[in-house]
């Protein structure tokens, strides 16, 4: 336990207040007494324990204006992740009569508005979108708190998106996912096809085709796990090929790069073409052009 010395003053003026701090051994008092042949006039000394300090409340807050003070952002139309942030916050979703429906949080709120704008279209017409700053999970629920608090004081009724039993607005359980094709029995069987050809038929047979690394179930690279995450944004319905795979798929990654002229992976193919990797897919996404693509 930490000792604090009060020492009677003997100047005029006051001395500086000084911090001790118990794991500091700077800051532990040494006391020395030695034999002197004069008395010593000293100033009076009190010792008192100190106290233990009490640890302080948590606070949680976050930069989240409140909900009459957000910008209201409309979604009509298809393009809304060019208008909504990929970032975690809340958001809160209104239809085209200006009536709140929902108010949901979100890890990708562009993700979750894009769910509901196409599940829900007629109820998803524009948002407000609070971003937190620090996404930690205490912060994000009290930033949906404080909207939800704000619109039931102001109208004395929840959305009724969030009113208890409403799956309207809850994302359905994850379909499960296809199985990567595999474009050979084994490296061991001879084809009787050259690999290219298997190639060429598999991108002109179906719509969309992604050469990844890895399976779209669990991506083996940062790029690869992009492209899946894209693709399952989409909705789209396509086919995915491990170029890693050197037991179904051998010879795949130099026969794949001769082929399409492109030395990278992944690789997307739409309608039968080659979109290109990772970057162009992310950029159109983003833009919007990737939803327009895959509709032709």
């Amino acid at each position: 336990m930490a000792t604090i010395i009060h020492l009677s003053p003997i100047h005029t003026s006051p001395p500086s207040p000084r911090l001790f701090s118990p794991q500091s051994s700077q800051n532990t008092l040494h006391l020395s007494f030695n034999s002197h042949p004069k008395p010593l006039s000293l100033p009076s000394i009190s010792l008192k324990p100190c106290a233990p300090a009490r640890p302080r409340a948590l606070v949680v807050t976050s930069a989240v204006k409140s909900l009459s003070e957000t910008e209201l952002v409309s979604v009509e139309g298809e393009q809304v992740t060019g208008k909504l942030p990929s970032e975690t916050g809340v958001y809160a979703v209104f239809d085209q009569n200006g009536e709140l429906q929902f108010v949901g949080l979100s890890r990708n709120i562009a993700a979750s508005v894009l769910v509901h704008r196409k599940s829900v279209p007629e109820l998803c017409h524009s948002v407000k979108v609070g971003i937190v700053d620090e996404p930690d999970r205490t912060v994000l629920t009290e930033a949906w708190k404080s909207w939800m608090e704000e619109h039931i004081k102001a109208t004395g009724k929840v959305p009724p998106g969030n009113e208890s039993g409403n799956a309207t607005w809850v994302r359905p359980a994850p379909k499960k996912k296809k199985p990567d094709l595999r474009l050979t029995p084994g490296r061991h069987v001879q084809l009787t096809v050259p690999l290219e050809q298997l190639v060429d038929r598999l991108v002109k047979e179906n719509k969309v085709v992604a050469f990844i690394k890895g399976s779209r179930s669990a991506p083996l690279c940062g790029f690869s796990q992009r492209v899946v995450g894209i693709l399952e944004n989409q909705g789209v319905d396509y086919e995915s090929v491990d170029v890693l795979d050197e037991e179904y798929n051998s010879g795949l990654r130099e026969t794949l790069k001769t082929y399409s002229n492109w030395p990278t992976f992944p690789q997307i193919f739409v309608n039968g073409e080659l979109v290109g990797g990772c970057d162009i897919l992310t950029s159109m996404h983003e833009k919007g052009e990737l939803a327009s693509l895959l509709k032709k």
